[in-house]
């Protein structure tokens, strides 16, 4: 399968041509935030105070890095579990937000917005935190500095390797997958 190079930020047309288990490459920007994150940010939106960053056309990734070792630009940068951010992460697709990196399954609820507000979920490959901090060419947190590893930080990626696990349609790789095992 041909991997597809994607340049942040991403569009409607771009999403609109991925299909569940194709392999993707970011390169740009893309934000960190987990659920601590998440959480501050959908009460800014409620209280409608603008964010520490434009949603529109972004990647957020789910993870908080570990510190750099030294002559490093980031420590140890794997996925984290989605499902923490699902109570959070239709209100940021609401906003524009186009893609989120993490491992695991969304709920009925996040695939129902990807679908209105056409996203995409992306699985970053647990267990390769390493691999995945290669692709990382700049880190700076740009917001939430009191909650260390799980402050908001802005990276610059270089062919950063996603999966994409749910698109625009409603597909959604894992139930693919099952189905696939069931028959054999």
């Amino acid at each position: 399968m041909t991997q597809i190079r994607l340049t942040t930020p991403l569009t409607d047309e771009m999403v609109e041509k991925l299909r569940i288990g194709q392999q993707v490459l970011l390169n740009g920007t893309l934000y960190t935030g987990r659920d601590a994150a998440h959480k501050r940010l959908v009460e800014l939106i409620k209280q409608g105070k603008e964010l520490p960053f434009d949603p529109k056309g972004q990647v957020i990734y789910y993870v908080g890095p570990t510190p750099a070792k030294p002559g490093k630009v980031i420590g140890s940068c794997g996925p984290t579990t989605s499902y923490r951010m699902d109570p959070y992460a239709p209100e940021l697709y609401a906003l524009g937000l186009k893609a989120s990196i993490g491992k695991g399954k969304r709920s009925p609820e996040v695939i129902k917005a990807l679908k209105q507000y056409k996203g995409v979920y992306f699985a970053a490959i647990g267990g390769a935190a390493a691999l995945i901090a290669k692709s990382i060419k700049s880190a700076k947190v740009i917001a939430y500095p009191d909650l260390g590893a799980e402050a908001i930080h802005e990276l610059v990626v270089e062919d950063f390797p996603v999966v994409v696990v749910n698109d625009v349609l409603g597909g959604d790789l894992y139930e693919e997958g099952i189905k696939i095992y069931a028959a054999k």
